[in-house]
């Protein structure tokens, strides 16, 4: 797998015939080890390790039901009140940060209400906090801490 631009995570990975899997410490089972999955790994280490976030507050591969249609966003941080606060989309490196992302994580915010959003590839990242109050996005450079998000 490619390395990433997030801090290196301590991923326990096994290999069953030609098949790489990965044990996810959010979802407490091993999954194929996708190249989304790499990343998506990556990041759920980084939130824990390195913004503080329980990892019981971290929700991944969460159905959601948009305009009868359902989706899949990959991760949700929750408050401690179970509100919401962060949505992340994951692409494999390949995966170009496009419009198109951007809109997929817009559609699943019209959902969810969150004040912050992070969309990366692994190596390329683009994290926004929601101005409800002049109705814009301000871009960051990285994100707050776990007990700076609320």
């Amino acid at each position: 797998m490619q390395a990433l631009a997030l801090p290196k995570a301590q991923l326990k990975i096994t290999k069953k015939g030609d098949e790489l899997f990965v044990w996810c410490v959010a979802r407490k089972k091993t999954l194929v080890l996708t190249p989304e999955e790499w990343v998506r790994q990556h990041v759920i280490h980084y939130l824990v390790n390195d913004l503080k976030v329980p990892l019981g507050l971290i929700a991944s591969e969460v159905s959601l039901s948009i305009n009868t249609l359902s989706r899949r966003c990959d991760l949700i941080v929750f408050s401690k009140e179970s509100k919401p606060l962060l949505l992340i989309e994951c692409k494999a490196v390949d995966v170009p940060l496009t419009e198109n992302v951007f809109h997929q994580i817009a559609q699943y915010n019209f959902k969810l209400n969150v004040d912050y959003l992070m969309m990366t590839n692994g190596v390329h990242h683009a994290y926004c906090k929601i101005d409800r109050v002049n109705n814009k996005l301000i871009y960051l450079e990285k994100l707050p801490l776990y007990d700076d998000l609320n």
